[in-house]
This record gives C-alpha cells, structure tokens and sequence, in this order.
C-alpha cells in the first residue's frame, strides 16, 4: 500500500490577508472621522523651504507654529492676501520685524 503525500500550496496567506487589513484599517479611520475624533493634518513639517521675508501689505495672516512632535523647527506660515500660502525663515531679522508688526496690530484692534 502506497502512502500518498500531500503537499501544502506553496502561495503564502498574507497576501490574502492584506487587502482585508487595508480594508479594516479604512473602516475604522472612516469611523473615527465620523465619530468626531480630530484628524492629525501633517506628522512632519510644512516648510521645507524659507522665504527671508515678503512685503507686509501681501500678507493677510501669519500662523507661528513652535517646535513639537510634528516638526523639530519653529515654523512661520504666511497666508497671502492672493490665497496663496508662504513659509518665512523665523529667523530672519524681517520675519520677526513682520511677526511683531502683525501682533502690534491684534493688539491694537
């Protein structure tokens, strides 16, 4: 009497597993956003390139954003009167001229 072996496919199961993962992964994301849990935009920095400074009458807001998780650098982000968003050096000496003028102005209204 002959014994006949069987021989396990030699396809691996994780590939079927990984679109059910991904699946499951985007179900309980669409949950979390629905349930009113806040999305983290961005885990790194914004400005990977700096401007010296911009005239002050294109800005119309600045965002100071200090170091923290996401980003190791302090990060200027000027939004210009023409919708576009600018990254400024925060070190440089017209930067904070325009950071302290903008507060000035908070300050006064």
């Amino acid at each position: 009497m002959a014994s006949i072996a069987r021989v396990a496919p030699a396809v691996p199961r994780a590939p079927r597993l990984l679109p059910a993962a991904l699946l499951l992964l985007l179900l309980v994301a669409a949950a979390q956003r629905a349930a009113g849990a806040p999305v983290v935009a961005e885990l790194r920095c914004q400005c990977l390139q700096t401007l010296q400074g911009i005239h002050l009458k294109n800005i119309q807001s600045v965002k100071v954003t200090p170091p923290g998780p996401h980003c190791a650098e302090t990060e200027v982000i000027a939004q210009l009167k023409n919708g576009q968003e600018a990254c400024l050096n925060p070190a440089a000496p017209m930067v904070k001229k325009i950071i302290e003028k903008m507060l000035n102005n908070g300050n006064s209204s």
